[in-house]
């Protein structure tokens, strides 16, 4: 008859043995190739149907048929051939992707299409009137207010709606007197104003000075 420490003995020499054995199956791949040839493939996703939108754009109205979870930016880039409002980080966090979307700045990158029929949404091929720029336009480059330019369409979007919500009375963090009406728009309020806008170059004084000149010629 067997000493219990024997037999505890044996238990620990045939779990070593196993485990040496395990190991050399692992990295020869075998139970990996087994699982491979006996797991069944994994459907493929079903497809979701498209949907036809028609979107009104810079005053005109656009037909496409889109993946119900297409963005408004990727509409404008890649099916639209609008490519003015750039992609920055997708996420909302850099303003380059800055619309007008009845009248308002939005991010585009941050709303479906969907979302938008029977909208009036103008992206910054729409500020010009022909050959004429925009006065925020002009000013950008009378001032020198951009150096890559990739932010530049999301900016000038964002500072034409940023004036019209000035205009509109409406306060910024800055503003020291919400009850004073339409708020004085100086430089720190307009930086405020603008802040959801980054510029990798840093081409902000122009930014701002740019802004100051339409201010000042309104």
């Amino acid at each position: 008859m067997r000493h219990p420490s024997d037999c505890a003995a044996l238990t620990r020499r045939t779990l070593l043995e196993g485990s040496a054995a395990t190991g050399l199956l692992l990295a020869a791949g075998l139970p990996a190739a087994a699982a491979s040839a006996t797991a069944a493939p994994a459907p493929a996703p079903a497809p979701l149907p498209k949907i036809a939108l028609r979107l009104t754009i810079n005053a005109e109205e656009r037909a496409a048929e889109l993946d119900p979870r297409t963005t408004l930016l990727d509409a404008l880039r890649n099916h639209l051939a609008l490519p003015g409002s750039k992609k920055g980080c997708d996420h909302g966090q850099c303003g380059a992707c800055t619309v007008l979307v009845n009248g308002r700045r939005i991010n585009a990158c941050l709303t479906l299409a969907a979302m938008h029929e029977g909208d009036e949404i103008t992206t910054i091929e729409g500020l010009a009137d022909g050959d004429d720029l925009h006065p925020m336009q002009a000013a950008f480059i009378e001032r020198d207010g951009f150096q890559c330019g990739y932010c530049t369409p999301g900016q000038i979007c964002s500072a034409v709606a940023m004036l019209r919500e000035a205009e509109a009375g409406w306060p910024s963090h800055a503003t020291a007197d919400v009850s004073a009406g339409t708020p004085a728009l100086t430089d720190e309020e307009i930086r405020e104003r603008m802040s959801g806008n980054i510029c990798r170059c840093a081409a902000y004084p122009n930014i701002v000075a740019a802004i100051r000149d339409v201010v000042g010629r309104a």
